[in-house]
């Protein structure tokens, strides 16, 4: 394949992944990892893509999207992943869920439980729970954002850590098979990475997209919570990487189809 359409085949692939590891456009396009090397430079030199830990990544897609366009995205598979996921949670337990359109739709489940105690940064979650069927809703207080109506920063996070709860869950912005779960900003890893530690049960819901995205800080390695919730199967080495780690593998596959798990 000559130099400009491999250039060609590199930007097709970003514009339908966003991002993408040199190891993976080595292996897509047939050549070595050096040649990938040189044939991104001219493209990172140019501004054209930017680079990353180990993958490439177009300029718009380095940063999240708003938080209400990204709520569309994907809509339908992170609403069966919720769905599946409420299943798991009984009246009456705990719950904490940091911001995240993911687990925005678990909170939409969960509007048929009662007497729940839900810890949450999120103002979204925090509205959609409150005041509804005994519960008890808890939010974390701090900077609010403006995106996502959030609270994030010291406080918050110490806010979070005086609760200990049945279930401790979090959405993720990129899933890799040796860095584990990434997100885009320092303050939202931040706070992902305490609410996976006050949970008997840790979980991270994430829609099929998000596997093997690079995010810019990582929230923790694989081995750092013990289910992943998804509703498809992942790539073969980001499954080989979970089962390393000793991490559960749940996958919804819609109302028809029923859930797999190992």
């Amino acid at each position: 394949m000559f130099h400009s359409k491999r250039h060609g085949e590199i930007l097709r692939l970003l514009g339908e992944q966003g991002t993408v590891t040199i190891a993976s456009l080595a292996e897509r396009l047939g050549v070595s990892l050096e040649t990938v090397r040189r044939d991104v430079k001219p493209l990172t030199d140019d501004g054209i893509v930017v680079k990353m830990h180990g993958a490439i990544g177009l300029p718009a897609m380095t940063a999240e999207a708003p938080f209400e366009r990204r709520m569309r995205e994907n809509a339908e598979a992170k609403r069966i992943i919720a769905r599946m996921v409420a299943a798991t949670i009984r009246d009456g337990e705990s719950i904490m869920l940091d911001t995240g359109t993911t687990t925005s739709f678990l909170a939409r489940e969960l509007l048929g439980h009662r007497r729940l105690t839900v810890v949450t940064n999120s103002s979204d979650i925090a509205r959609t729970l409150a005041t509804v069927n005994g519960n008890r809703v808890y939010m974390a207080g701090g900077e609010l954002r403006s995106d996502s109506g959030a609270a994030f920063g010291i406080s918050a996070i110490e806010f979070v850590s005086r609760f200990s709860v049945t279930h401790a869950i979090i959405s993720a912005g990129a899933i890799d098979a040796s860095v584990g779960v990434m997100d885009y900003d320092l303050a939202e890893a931040e706070f992902a990475r305490m609410v996976l530690s006050r949970g008997q049960r840790s979980m991270v819901i994430t829609d099929n997209s998000k596997f093997g995205r690079q995010g810019l800080i990582q929230v923790c390695g694989l081995s750092g919570f013990a289910e992943l919730a998804t509703d498809a199967e992942p790539p073969h080495e980001i499954a080989e990487a979970l089962a390393a780690a000793g991490t559960r593998l749940v996958v919804a596959r819609g109302e028809a189809d029923g859930v797999a798990g190992r």
